[in-house]
């Protein structure tokens, strides 16, 4: 019995809480996979898994391999990402999911960079703004801007990141400029939906205000467009403001509040099934990001 790819099998078919789907990730049969979690279990002399036509879940013995499983996984890949590192010759297909605006201002820079510096080395872009399904889209490594990323996800926070608000000069002088958040309930805010709560922080208290504009959307690129086009305020990453500020797009406003931060997170389903080149390129973007924080903030 190959012990290393029975635990593989094992370990996906408890994340996945599905023979089927794991078979798919990890490109074998179905029978197969069977084969190896009914092997691995003749070699533990234990039940890991409840199978029923419905459904398949953990015992309580399975409860308690797994993650011995799961740090075996992980420590046989961090052996294989030295080894490479060390070769420095990395091959393969990764798939990213993004934001739109994030994959169109910073991802692809350190994309072309990273599959210059490893030309065997394949990447799949999955731009959208709403989330992927990491096991059904086969997802490799999805950034996410969030407050705190879903705990059955493994997740690498990146970098922390500000927001601010802006507008365009051709609003401002129509509509006139806010100098505090409560104001912001008389002007047409631009609202990514699901987000019309904004927060700010000033002298260590929390003011919230709800905001309401004529145009929504999921994609805060068109959000930031339509801004720069003098339609409304609009709440950025600073990321992906700072260029529209740079170029006199937009300009920023209500700047004595501070707006509550976020952060970019790098998740993923397991440590275990990492491939050497996830890990060298999730260690790659976050070096590069870290390197280049002072973009990250406000320009003035």
């Amino acid at each position: 019995m190959d012990r290393f790819t029975a635990m593989r099998s094992f370990v996906e078919v408890a994340n996945t809480a599905s023979f089927t789907k794991a078979a798919d990730n990890l490109s074998l049969s179905r029978l197969q996979v069977s084969r190896h979690v009914q092997d691995l279990e003749s070699w533990l002399k234990q039940r890991l898994l409840h199978r029923t036509t419905r459904k398949v879940s953990l015992t309580h013995a399975g409860e308690a391999a797994i993650k011995r499983c799961e740090r075996i996984l992980d420590e046989t890949a961090a052996l294989e990402v030295e080894a490479l590192s060390q070769a420095d010759k990395l091959s393969g297909t990764i798939r990213i999911a993004a934001p739109i605006g994030l994959s169109q201002n910073m991802l692809i820079d350190l994309v072309e960079d990273f599959t210059e510096r490893h030309p065997w080395v394949n990447i799949d872009i999955l731009a959208s703004d709403t989330y992927s399904q990491l096991v059904d889209e086969r997802i490799d490594i999805a950034l996410r801007y969030t407050e705190q990323p879903d705990d059955n996800l493994i997740a690498r926070k990146l970098f922390s990141i500000d927001s601010v608000l802006c507008a365009s000069d051709e609003y401002l002088k129509q509509h006139g400029e806010p100098v505090s958040p409560a104001e912001l309930t008389k002007h047409n805010c631009l609202v990514h939906l699901g987000m019309s709560e904004w927060r700010f922080i000033r002298d260590n208290q929390q003011i919230s205000v709800t905001v309401k504009g004529n145009i929504q959307g999921n994609d805060v690129g068109l959000l930031l467009r339509s801004a720069s086009r003098g339609k409304g305020v609009v709440r950025l990453p600073c990321d992906l403001a700072n260029p529209a500020i740079a170029a006199k797009q937009l300009r920023p406003i209500l700047l004595d509040y501070h707006t509550s931060a976020s952060a970019l997170w790098a998740v993923y389903l397991s440590r275990s099934y990492q491939l050497p080149l996830v890990r060298q390129f999730i260690d790659f973007i976050a070096e590069q990001w870290q390197e280049d924080i002072k973009r990250l903030v406000p320009v003035d």
